[in-house]
C-alpha cells in the first residue's frame, strides 16, 4: 500500500515493520523517546522533486534522505524505463559526490537498478555532475543518476535524475515517474544486486570528458595563457578530479590550489558553507592569491556545477563577481568568439536573471530563451529546437553551460572559460573587470541582489506558502516611488498590464513564482526554493552609464534603490 495518503502515525508504524532494517526501527524509536520534533519532520510527507532534483537531510522517515527513500525512486524509475523502452537493453550510469553516505547510497541504486534487469555504470568515486551529464550521452544511456546535495549543509543529500537527452527529467516524464513511485509500496523495492550488470567506470570515461571540455572552452593562445596567474579552490568538493587537468591540458601553467580544501571531505571543516555564492567561501583562495598576486581567483561548489569568481578591479583588488555579472561575461566573449557562420544561434537564461541577457542578444542579433530557474529548462530548449545551435547560458546562481556536449550547468568548462577571458583581457593590456565595466557602458548598468529567507520545516513551509498568496492576494502597486506596471503570474500563468489592465498568456510551464516590472525597468521576482526550505527574493534595477568613470557613484545609487526596495517590501 502507497504511504501517499496515509497520516502521519501510521507512516511512523509502517517503518517499525519488517520490511525496513534494526538500525531503520531503532533510529525511529530514539526520536520517538527523545526528538518528537524531528521525528514528525521526517515523516510528515514525501520528499519531492523539485528544480534540482530530489535533496534533503539524511536519515529515517519518508522526509529523508536514506536507502529506502532513494530504493522507491529507483523501483519506481525502473519499472517507467521498462515501460517506456519494452524492446530496448537498458543502460543507467551513476555518479556521486564528496558528501557523507554518497557512495553507499549510490551502490544501493546501482542495485536496486542492476535487481530489475537494467545495466549500471558507476563511477569508481566521487565525479562532478556535469561529468554525470556528459557520460550518459557518451555511453548511449537512457537515464543517469548523481548523488550529490550541492553546496547544501553535511547533513543533506540528493538524487538528481537525468534523461536520454543528458538533461535533467522535465515534464511529462516527471509527474509520470513520481506518479510510479507513489503506487509502490516499500516492500516493493528489490534490493538484491545483479553483480553481473554492474561495470565500474572512470579514467576512460574523465579523459574523454576533460578533452570534451578543453575543445569547447578554448579560444585564446598557450602563450596568453601562460601570462595568467590562477588561484582554484575545490572547497572540498569533486572539481579537484577534473579542473586542475583541464587547465593543464588547455595550457595553463601557472595554477595555484588551496591545498586545504584540495581534499574531498563532507564535512566541509575549513567553511560555513561550500557556497561560491557566499565570499567566506573563498576566503582562503582570496588570501592565497593576495600573497602571490594572482589575476583570478576560483572556486567550485561540492559537485562542480557552479562557480564563483574573484578578479581584479580598477584599484587592484579582488573583487567576487555574481553569477549575473559571470554569465554576462561568459555569454558577451562566446558570441563575440563563436562562428560567424552559425545558423540560427540562441542563448538562454531563466526569468529570475538578469534583463541584460536579453540587451545581449539585442546587440548581436541573435535569439534569446528563458525558462524557468533550473538548467533543465535550458536543456530542454536545446532538445525542443534541434535546428538552432545552442552557444551558451546561464542563470543567476552561479552556473553557466559553455555549448550543448554536457546538457547541465557545468563549473569545469566555465572555469576554463573564464580563465580564457582573463588571459584574452590580459593579452590584449586590459583585465577581466574592466571588460565588464565597458559592456555596462554599452549596454547599461543593471545590479542585482538576492534576498533569501530561510524558513525551516512545517511551520516554515505554512509561513512561505502564506508569504505567497498574500502577495498574489494584495499585490504591490507602488514600490521605492516607482509604479507597477506589469505583474507576471507563472503559477496562473498570467501577465497583467497595470497600466492598461489587459491580460496575456505565459508560453512557459507553470511555476510558483511571481514577478513586478516598474515603470522605471526595476524586476522584483518572488519564489520559493525547490530544494531548499527558503522563499527568494530576486532583484533587479537598471540605469545607463555614461563613463567607466562614473561606475562607482551610479552603483551607489542603485544599491539604494535596492536598499528601498527591501524596505518597502518589509523583506526581513
Amino acid at each position: 500500500m502507497s504511504q501517499t495518503n496515509l497520516d502521519l502515525s501510521q507512516r511512523i508504524a509502517n517503518w517499525l515493520t519488517p520490511t525496513f532494517d534494526q538500525d531503520t526501527q531503532n533510529s525511529i524509536k530514539s526520536l520517538q523517546q527523545n526528538d518528537t520534533n524531528t521525528l514528525n519532520d521526517s515523516f510528515y510527507k514525501d520528499l519531492e522533486f523539485g528544480t534540482g532534483g530530489m535533496r534533503g537531510v539524511m536519515g529515517p522517515g519518508t522526509n529523508r534522505i536514506n536507502k529506502y527513500t532513494l530504493g522507491k525512486n529507483t523501483q519506481g524509475l525502473s519499472n517507467y524505463l521498462h515501460q517506456s523502452f519494452p524492446k530496448e537493453k537498458i543502460k543507467v550510469v551513476i555518479a556521486y559526490d564528496c558528501r557523507h553516505n554518497s557512495k553507499s547510497l549510490a551502490q544501493v541504486v546501482a542495485n536496486v537498478f542492476s535487481a530489475n534487469n537494467i545495466e549500471v555504470f558507476l563511477f569508481e568515486d566521487l565525479r562532478p555532475t556535469p561529468e554525470l551529464s556528459f557520460a550518459l550521452k557518451y555511453l548511449n544511456c537512457h537515464c543517469g543518476i548523481v548523488l550529490t546535495a550541492s553546496h547544501n549543509p553535511p547533513e543533506y543529500n540528493g538524487y538528481k535524475v537525468y534523461w536520454q537527452d543528458g538533461g535533467q527529467l522535465v515534464p511529462p516524464q516527471d509527474k509520470e515517474i513520481i506518479t510510479e513511485i507513489n503506487s509502490l509500496d516499500y516492500s516493493d523495492i528489490k534490493f538484491e544486486a545483479n553483480t553481473a550488470l554492474i561495470k565500474t567506470i572512470g579514467k576512460e570515461v574523465d579523459d574523454v570528458f576533460i578533452d570534451a571540455s578543453v575543445k569547447n572552452g578554448s579560444f585564446v593562445t598557450n602563450e596568453a595563457r601562460k601570462n595568467l596567474k590562477i588561484v582554484f579552490t575545490a572547497l572540498h568538493g569533486t572539481s579537484i578530479t577534473t579542473v586542475p587537468e583541464t587547465l593543464k591540458r588547455a595550457g595553463y601553467t601557472d595554477v595555484h590550489l588551496v591545498k586545504e580544501q584540495s581534499e574531498p571531505d563532507g564535512n566541509f571543516p575549513t567553511v560555513k558553507s561550500p557556497n561560491p555564492e557566499e565570499p567566506e567561501a573563498l576566503k582562503m583562495a582570496l588570501e592565497l592569491a593576495d600573497t602571490i598576486n594572482a589575476d583570478i581567483v576560483i572556486g567550485t561548489d561540492p559537485d562542480s556545477d557552479r562557480l564563483g569568481i574573484a578578479v581584479r578591479n580598477n584599484e587592484d583588488k579582488l573583487i567576487l563577481l555574481n553569477g549575473n555579472q559571470t554569465m554576462v561575461l561568459m555569454t558577451d566573449f562566446l558570441l563575440q568568439h563563436s562562428k560567424k557562420d552559425t545558423k540560427n544561434p540562441f542563448i538562454a537564461s531563466t526569468i529570475v536573471s538578469t534583463p541584460m541577457m536579453q540587451e545581449l542578444a539585442d546587440a548581436y542579433n541573435v535569439d534569446y530563451k528563458i525558462g524557468l530557474t533550473g538548467f533543465k529548462w535550458i536543456a530542454k530548449m536545446i532538445k525542443d529546437f534541434p535546428d538552432q545551435h545552442f552557444v551558451g547560458g546561464g542563470e543567476e546562481s552561479f552556473g553557466f553551460m559553455v555549448g550543448d556536449f554536457v546538457r547541465d550547468k557545468d563549473a569545469n568548462t566555465s572555469t576554463l572559460l573564464a580563465c580564457e577571458i582573463a588571459a584574452h583581457a590580459k593579452a590584449n593590456g586590459s583585465y577581466l573587470y574592466k571588460h565588464l565595466l565597458n559592456l555596462y557602458v554599452e549596454h547599461g548598468l543593471y545590479k542585482e541582489r538576492l534576498i533569501s529567507l530561510t524558513k525551516k520545516g512545517i511551520d516554515g513551509a505554512n509561513e512561505i506558502k502564506q508569504m505567497m498568496v498574500d502577495a498574489r492576494e494584495t499585490p504591490l502597486k507602488e514600490v521605492a516611488g516607482e509604479k507597477v506596471v506589469l505583474i507576471e503570474d507563472y503559477q496562473l500563468s498570467l501577465s497583467k498590464n497595470l497600466q492598461d489592465q489587459t491580460t496575456s498568456t505565459i508560453d512557459i510551464p507553470k511555476s510558483n513564482v511571481l514577478i513586478y516590472y516598474t515603470e522605471n525597468g526595476s524586476k522584483i521576482a518572488l519564489r520559493p526554493s525547490g530544494t531548499e526550505p527558503k522563499i527568494k527574493f530576486y532583484i533587479s534595477v537598471n540605469t545607463d552609464l555614461n563613463s567607466v568613470e562614473n561606475f562607482i557613484s551610479v552603483e551607489k545609487e542603485l544599491e539604494l534603490k535596492i536598499d528601498q526596495i527591501i524596505k518597502d517590501m518589509k523583506i526581513n
